[in-house]
């Protein structure tokens, strides 16, 4: 059940959410960033010289603090869960890409995200729909 320090909290993230240079860098990876190979994907998740690198890791490393969050209790999940899923969004979007390095490196992607998934059905529900909009298209 959530508490009165829960909503104060998911206030201060939305208000984070708001702030210009966050705000641009997601907009960036959302809707603007399309990668269709693993290749192009790299030049901005790899690349700290690339133009849209710092969104990258602006963007995933504020969902992934999110998550934890979440999954330490330090915020109600449903609460969280009811108006915060665009970390999901994106891990849908791009966890294709890092199957093979996860296997390499035996580290996950977004694994705050992905634990978030796996932990609470409504998460997962959610990147499931995700999952039908962002999977890679078959030719």
């Amino acid at each position: 059940m959530a508490t009165a320090a829960d909503a104060e909290l998911i206030l201060k993230l939305y208000e984070i959410r708001r702030e210009e240079t966050l705000r641009k860098a997601r907009r960036f990876l959302v809707f603007d960033f399309n990668p269709k190979t693993v290749e192009e994907l790299r030049v901005v998740s790899r690349d700290v010289k690339a133009e849209h690198n710092s969104s990258w890791r602006q963007t995933l490393s504020y969902w992934e603090m999110a998550a934890s969050l979440v999954l330490r209790g330090g915020l109600d999940a449903d609460l969280f869960l009811d108006s915060a899923q665009e970390g999901i969004l994106l891990y849908a979007k791009f966890h294709h890409f890092h199957v093979e390095t996860e296997k390499q490196s035996g580290k996950r992607f977004m694994a705050q995200t992905a634990a978030l998934i796996d932990k609470y059905p409504t998460a997962r529900a959610g990147y499931e729909v995700f999952l039908k909009n962002f999977s890679p298209q078959k030719s």
